[in-house]
């Protein structure tokens, strides 16, 4: 089989708009984007997603890639695939920041470790969490909805057609203001108990002032938040549910 110039000219346009929209998306992704995820996978995994997908698209525009037009379009793909990551990428965010408000108020924020998902050094509590989301993100096919989620962003958002107005920014700007009411909120049970425990050795330690709070404090308060977690889980889980079905309904909402 022969082929020509025009031809393959004609692949690129099909194919390089999809890909770079694509892979921009597992680059910022959650689970896609770890530093634990291999580059050669996600780069073989963006150029699968691509070919299933550009025999569904619509018709693309015929602009060379390399001209200015085609660098402004191929900047343009790739800020709609990072802003899609970047939105459920915050609710991981969400899930460290809880992470570690609970270890501060354990005691334990000296004890870090590296995230499996970011590659820098949280909390062990924020590992633990981020563990647990990234658990259920997979189960609930999170991966799946995501890579729909692009598919029909092309539908919505074509290609070369005009760029986001100012009231996207304000969308993103909001949301980012959702990831620390996400945050309390998986926080507030076992914050609650543990605040009640220091007002209480609190006034022991007034009333007792030769009691030494520290060596009696910190193995309380440790325990008492591994058991108020152990008891806030069910809730805990629910409410990621929650977050992510938030993440996907915001994400379908960028596009006009």
């Amino acid at each position: 089989m022969l082929f020509g110039a025009d031809q393959l000219m004609q692949w690129v346009h099909h194919y390089s708009w999809p890909f770079v929209r694509v892979s921009a998306l597992l680059m910022a992704a959650p689970v896609f984007g770890a530093s634990s995820f291999p580059v050669r996978g996600r780069i073989l995994l963006a150029v699968l997603v691509t070919t299933l997908l550009v025999p569904l698209l619509p018709s693309v525009p015929a602009v060379d890639p390399l001209s200015p037009l085609g660098l402004i379009m191929l900047a343009q793909q790739a800020l709609i695939g990072l802003a899609m990551g970047f939105l459920l990428q915050m609710l991981f965010a969400a899930v460290v920041i809880a992470g570690q408000s609970l270890a501060v108020t354990m005691g334990l924020g000296f004890a870090m470790s590296v995230d499996p998902q970011n590659g820098v050094q949280v909390p062990v509590l924020s590992q633990f969490y981020v563990i647990l989301a990234t658990l259920i993100f997979l189960a609930v096919d999170g991966h799946l909805t995501l890579l729909g989620l692009v598919a029909e962003s092309f539908e919505t958002f074509p290609v070369g057609s005009p760029v986001w107005d100012f009231q996207f920014a304000i969308r993103l700007v909001a949301w980012a203001s959702q990831m620390f009411l996400l945050a309390l909120m998986m926080a507030l049970p076992a914050l609650t108990a543990l605040l009640l425990i220091n007002l209480a050795f609190g006034v022991i330690t007034r009333a007792a002032p030769q009691l030494n709070i520290f060596a009696v404090g910190f193995p309380v308060t440790i325990l008492a938040g591994f058991v108020f977690i152990l008891l806030s889980l069910p809730a805990v889980s629910d409410l990621l549910n929650d977050m992510f079905a938030q993440g996907f309904a915001r994400i379908s909402l960028l596009t006009p």
